[in-house]
């Protein structure tokens, strides 16, 4: 493991100075938004929305493209900060916390990340173990430890020496999911983490992702566009349209017929997957055409 250093990345981690708020009643959930208006300048993507991240549950949030998901998810993340309303943390506003204890809790891989060059990816993933470091105990066995099964676990052990501009998209993907994982937070945020991946690849991820929750206690939201798998991995889903949520509970509530032509504008059935025996979306002849002209 290289014994170089360079200030972590993910944009979880900056922001050190934060206006310190008032705690906030505990809410039902570790990871909640109370009547949050989100945007960039002048525009507002999300107005006056509020929901609770179930704990030790796996949510997948779905919507078509610039609906607010992943507006909504870099709030949570403290990477945007709403223009009114609060993301509550443990019974606290988020921004009330230091940078490196939110990282300490909550982990996030963004839509899109930039390596330093020539970094390598066993170098990278050590960064996640930045939130538990101090002056005194710089890198430790369990540092070591940590970043060995996060690795293993995203199948990136062999590519530990390579440099990371020279994966293909797919192996980055990878990797930063790695990094991730290396935090070892209790919440852990997802954006669109199958981009990039083969069918394969993408279930391998999303199989990490219900293994992270199920065997292992983590909170796991994740953005994601294939319906279908959002419905037989998930177990608590959220469905956004224009900023506010249409929809939010267990698959089989969420995933009909009704809602996802009010979310998506598809005509379709929902059967049960003969596999997994979740809802099973199949678009009826002519409904992207119906799409395109509405």
């Amino acid at each position: 493991m290289s014994g170089r250093r360079i200030p972590l990345l993910p944009a979880v981690f900056r922001n050190e100075a934060c206006e310190v708020s008032e705690p906030t009643p505990h809410p039902t959930a570790r990871l909640a938004a109370r009547a949050v208006t989100l945007g960039y300048g002048e525009r507002s993507i999300v107005e006056d929305l509020t929901v609770d991240i179930p704990d030790d549950r796996f949510t997948v949030i779905i919507g078509p493209n610039a609906c607010g998901k992943s507006t909504l998810l870099k709030s949570l993340a403290r990477v945007l900060t709403p223009t009114s309303g609060q993301v509550v943390l443990d019974g606290r506003v988020i921004d009330s916390y230091p940078p490196r204890e939110v990282a300490r809790i909550l982990g996030l891989l963004p839509q899109s990340s930039v390596a330093p060059e020539d970094i390598r990816v066993a170098e990278l993933v050590a960064r996640g173990r930045f939130p538990h470091q101090k002056l005194l105990r710089q890198w430790s066995p369990d540092d070591e430890r940590a970043v060995v099964e996060a690795l293993a676990a995203t199948g990136t052990t062999e590519l530990a020496g390579q440099r990371v501009d020279r994966l293909s998209g797919g192996q980055r993907q990878r990797v930063w999911i790695a990094l991730v994982l290396a935090q070892q937070t209790p919440l852990v945020l997802l954006d669109e983490p199958t981009t990039f991946l083969d069918i394969a690849h993408q279930l391998e991820v999303l199989e990490l992702c219900r293994s992270l929750n199920r065997d292992q206690g983590r909170t796991v939201v994740a953005v994601l566009h294939d319906l279908n798998q959002a419905a037989r991995y998930g177990d608590h889903i959220v469905a956004m349209r224009d900023g506010r949520i249409v929809a939010q509970g267990p698959p089989a509530q969420v995933v009909t017929a009704d809602v996802v032509e009010e979310v998506f504008g598809l005509r379709c059935r929902v059967v049960d997957d003969p596999e997994s025996g979740t809802p099973l979306v199949i678009p009826r002849v002519g409904a992207a055409a119906i799409v395109r002209g509405k």
